[in-house]
């Protein structure tokens, strides 16, 4: 038996078949950690889900964190968000098994944490211990999870606040804790959030550092499983694994071997770099 974590699908989903047959995955025996962001940019966001979702239900054998692209299908769906320039979300939306995919989806962690290790989309902030994390986490997917949660979303989305307070309730508790789950790549000392850099760690804007550099981190004695930041790459370290390797990027999608740490990588495939630039 074999733990795999996988970085962001973003809808590729041949690369991410070539991915489980490079590794021999078996679902009776092995399982998938799934960093989020499993549809949107990508040319097959409808087939990957449908795949994931029934090996789920038939093997058990896939734990999956919501990451922003993720959260954006189901604010889409709920008619909270609008699509943008670059998603390729309509054929699943307009697919026939369309609600159960997204009951599938909005029934999935925020966070998890098994042993040593923790996984998440983006990061945690600084003063976040990996228990408050997942009860943090549970606020988020409780919400989620409700028959009326189109009527709710509208709480977890905007900018404000960007930095956590205990005090904080309602809205600005679940913004601060989606943002920081789903969108942040860097902070400053103090875990205020800046949501508009994207670029890689030579780029970082003055007074900011990458979320896992931040001293004192109380989540740093865990290892950190992760996504999100494309342009950072596949970084590892003692206590961090970063798995967008940018495959709807036309670069590669990556899985680590939790056990040993093993990296196993495939190329993306050209067909979700031609539908991204289109």
């Amino acid at each position: 038996m074999a733990t795999y974590a996988i970085g962001d699908l973003q809808g590729c989903f041949k690369p991410f078949l070539e991915l489980l047959d490079r590794i021999h995955f078996d679902p009776k025996l092995d399982r998938l950690w799934l960093v989020g962001d499993i549809v949107n940019r990508g040319p097959n966001s409808l087939e990957l889900l449908q795949f994931i979702k029934q090996m789920d239900e038939t093997n058990h054998c896939v734990i999956t964190v919501l990451g922003n692209h993720d959260l954006h299908l189901l604010m889409v769906a709920a008619k909270i968000s609008q699509q943008r320039s670059g998603d390729t979300l309509q054929p699943l939306l307009d697919a026939p098994d369309c609600e159960d995919l997204l009951y599938w989806l909005r029934h999935q962690r925020l966070f998890y944490h098994e042993g040593n290790f923790a996984m998440v989309h983006a990061g945690l902030l600084p003063s976040w211990t990996i228990p408050q994390a997942a009860q943090l986490a549970q606020e988020v997917e409780h919400i989620l999870q409700q028959d009326d949660y189109s009527q709710q979303c509208i709480q977890l989305y905007g900018n404000e606040p960007r930095v956590w307070q205990e005090k904080w309730t309602g809205s600005e508790r679940l913004r601060v804790i989606v943002n920081a789950m789903t969108r942040m790549r860097v902070c400053t000392s103090d875990g205020a959030m800046n949501f508009s850099f994207k670029g890689d760690l030579q780029s970082i804007p003055l007074d900011y550092l990458p979320w896992f550099d931040l001293p004192n981190r109380a989540s740093s004695q865990h290892t950190i499983v992760c996504g999100h930041w494309s342009a950072l790459g596949l970084y590892q370290r003692e206590n961090l694994i970063a798995l967008d390797s940018g495959c709807v990027w036309g670069k590669q999608l990556s899985a680590v071997r939790l056990e040993d740490r093993k990296l196993f990588q495939v190329a993306c495939d050209e067909q979700a770099i031609a539908v991204f630039l289109q």
